[in-house]
């Protein structure tokens, strides 16, 4: 194995984006124009607002903009693991909200069932497989926090089924593997840019009037309403729903809650059938070891490898640049364990590389609120989970923005915010103490140090 003769042929572009299907732009917008509701930002988390908001009311006059193009961002370059949790995990909201944690996993799976609807109802082709999820043991300490969390997802009446090594190496073949839990009603994979573009399309059936490469500078008053300044003109809506997620607030209230991580992925190119045979892998779930610093793979529809995750980078102002997503040490990392995982692919080259942001929380999990009177509301901090969540947060910013209370606005989950990250420079002390540490404690057999039992008291904690 040679890393860098693997990684020599590597483009720098999100293999998911790179397909000769991917639509053209539409255009920006151009002087002003007015609308019931304004949507900002066209990844999953506004483009389900416009989708559920003309369902709601097919006469709603309904304005999308997007300062690139729909799902050009984390939405269309993550790893298509479509999860029912909304909270990061069943251990995650057991943990944070013990008392709605029954309620919110119901409405987990109710919103995966919708999503999966609206898949059907619209003929979105984004390669859906139920195949459920592996979540694996590559250390000792972690095979005993799998049973523990098998049982805890047995208590919700999930499906889950728990593997000793040969058993989960007889699902896919990796000498690292310990042993495993098979997640196998809580995740389906699909290709995420695949359903990105589906729901543009949706929302253009329907009637919503969405405009790329159209960036909002500002938002104001006007009237009853809100106007939002954009480089060609304005829309001014009785309503706005907020779904930049990572990208700079344009609430400076959020600025303190949420900042940009940069996470990582690689793709190999087509295995052959020898190659696909020497893993097994036969009912392609998707998997992700259990470390702080985890992988997630799983196998796309032409038969490549999706290999990701494990760094998570802030860098310090909560600063972003194109240049930042092109870490070469943090692929080559990647690489390395990409080859440790499967050994047996040595002669396994790359065809793709990317990296690109994504938001993150103290609490792991979206939050929601609302500015400007109850005239605009948001949902952000999906924290890396939100191919599922953010059509569930589109639906609670919708539910906010109406201004009535429902089911959903009523919810502690939904009412409650995350502790803030302190200014900077004390932000990217905190954020670096806390990923040494975690390293740390994945080389050391999980034993979690002084920092991270003091976060965990607080109820604290960084992920992406």
């Amino acid at each position: 194995m040679n890393v860098g003769r693997a990684l020599a042929d590597a483009q720098p572009r999100v293999f998911w984006l790179d397909r000769p299907e991917r639509p053209d732009p539409l255009p920006p917008l151009s002087g002003s124009v007015e609308a019931d509701l304004l949507v900002v930002g066209g990844g999953y988390a506004g483009l389900w607002a416009a989708l559920q908001a003309k369902q709601d009311d097919p006469g709603r006059d309904v304005v999308l903009v997007e300062a690139g193009t729909c799902g050009w961002a984390a939405s269309g370059r993550n790893g298509g693991f479509c999860a029912t949790s909304l909270t990061h995990g069943l251990a995650n909201g057991a943990a944070r909200f013990p008392d709605e944690i029954s309620i919110l996993e119901t409405l987990g799976q109710a919103n995966l069932d919708g999503l999966l609807a609206t898949i059907s109802l619209f003929d979105i082709r984004c390669d859906v497989e139920r195949t459920g999820e592996i979540e694996l043991a590559t250390a000792s300490h972690q095979v005993a926090d799998l049973a523990s969390g098998a049982a805890l997802a047995r208590r919700f009446g999930h499906d889950v089924v728990v593997l000793g090594r040969d058993e989960v190496r007889s699902e896919v073949s990796s000498p690292t593997y310990l042993g495993g839990v098979w997640h196998r009603d809580r995740t389906v994979m699909l290709d995420p840019a695949r359903l990105a573009w589906g729901l543009r399309d949706a929302c253009l059936s329907l009637g919503v009037r969405i405009y790329e490469h159209t960036r909002v500078t500002g938002l104001a008053s006007s009237g009853a309403g809100v106007v939002a300044r954009c480089g060609g003109g304005s829309v001014r809506a009785g309503g706005v729903v907020l779904a930049a997620n990572a990208f700079p607030p344009l609430l400076r209230r959020l600025r303190a809650f949420v900042v940009p991580v940069y996470d990582y992925a690689l793709v190999t190119r087509p295995l052959t059938a020898s190659e696909l045979s020497s893993i097994g892998w036969l009912r392609r779930q998707g998997l992700a070891d259990s470390g702080n610093q985890f992988h997630y793979y799983r196998l796309t529809a032409d038969n490549r490898i999706l290999f990701g995750g494990y760094d998570a980078v802030y860098h310090y102002g909560n600063r972003m640049a194109p240049s930042l997503a092109r870490e070469a040490p943090t692929f080559h990392t990647l690489a390395q364990h990409f080859f440790e995982t499967f050994p047996q692919l040595a002669d396994v080259t790359f065809t793709h590389r990317w990296g690109g942001v994504v938001d993150t929380c103290t609490r792991f999990c979206a939050f929601f609120g609302t500015a400007f009177g109850g005239r605009l509301a948001y949902a952000t901090g999906f924290t890396g989970l939100g191919v599922g969540a953010t059509r569930f947060g589109a639906r609670v910013a919708l539910d906010l923005l109406s201004g009535s209370s429902t089911p959903l606005t009523t919810l502690d989950f939904v009412r409650s915010r995350p502790v803030p990250f302190p200014p900077e420079p004390l932000r990217s002390l905190v954020i670096n103490a806390t990923r040494w540490s975690m390293a740390y404690a994945d080389a050391h057999q999980g034993r979690r140090n002084l920092w991270l039992r003091t976060l965990d008291r607080l109820g604290l904690g960084f992920d992406s």
